[in-house]
């Protein structure tokens, strides 16, 4: 190998790096979607700007705010999740399948603002924000959007699926996963 052929080796793999790094990044946005107040009603929810749905992100982001009404009020907390998930209102098994997740975990969805950590208990402070990220592989499936929103206690951001509807809206499709438990805030953990 001539000393040229060395350095157009080197050069190439350099490029290929460098392309790699490209593709990889292509799609790797994150949105912070601030609420300057938290909404106290269903009829302050569904005013919200982000309540228009107009991207995944906002709906993304309005499911986290949504959970965090149930350990106050389920049912508005239902209700709220209903408006989200647009034609398709949820049944008896999803009810449950929510009641199930809150059972000694009321922090979870807190654990989503910027700023909420196992060390303050997962309190958030204002402007109240959520990360929403897509990766190269969001938009795999036709209509659906898979996000994933950074949570203060787990050490992967969650994924959270969105569906787009003739309407133009993007509606909630899945979110079994930012419901899943994380680590216990510091006040309730013995071995903290």
């Amino acid at each position: 190998m001539g000393l040229f052929d060395m350095f157009a080796g080197k050069a190439a793999n350099q490029l290929g790096n460098a392309v790699k790094q490209t593709v990889q990044s292509a799609g790797n946005k994150t949105e912070k979607i601030v609420f300057g107040n938290l909404p106290e009603s269903y009829e302050q929810f569904t005013a919200l700007p982000q309540a228009s749905l107009s991207t995944p992100f906002q709906t993304a982001a309005m499911t986290v705010l949504a959970f965090c009404f149930y350990p106050k009020d389920s049912e508005l907390c239902y209700r709220m999740i209903d408006f989200l998930r647009g034609p398709r209102p949820m049944n008896g098994s999803d009810k449950s399948f929510i009641a199930d997740r809150f059972r000694d975990k009321d922090y979870v969805p807190r654990s989503y603002f910027a700023g909420a950590t196992p060390s303050n208990d997962y309190q958030p402070v204002a402007p109240y924000t959520i990360s929403v990220s897509e990766n190269r592989y969001s938009y795999d499936e036709q209509g659906i959007a898979k996000l994933f929103i950074k949570s203060g206690g787990a050490d992967d951001p969650r994924p959270i699926k969105l569906r787009k509807a003739k309407d133009g809206k993007w509606y909630l499709w899945e979110y079994s996963s930012i419901l899943l438990g994380i680590r216990q805030p510091e006040s309730s953990n013995p071995w903290a």
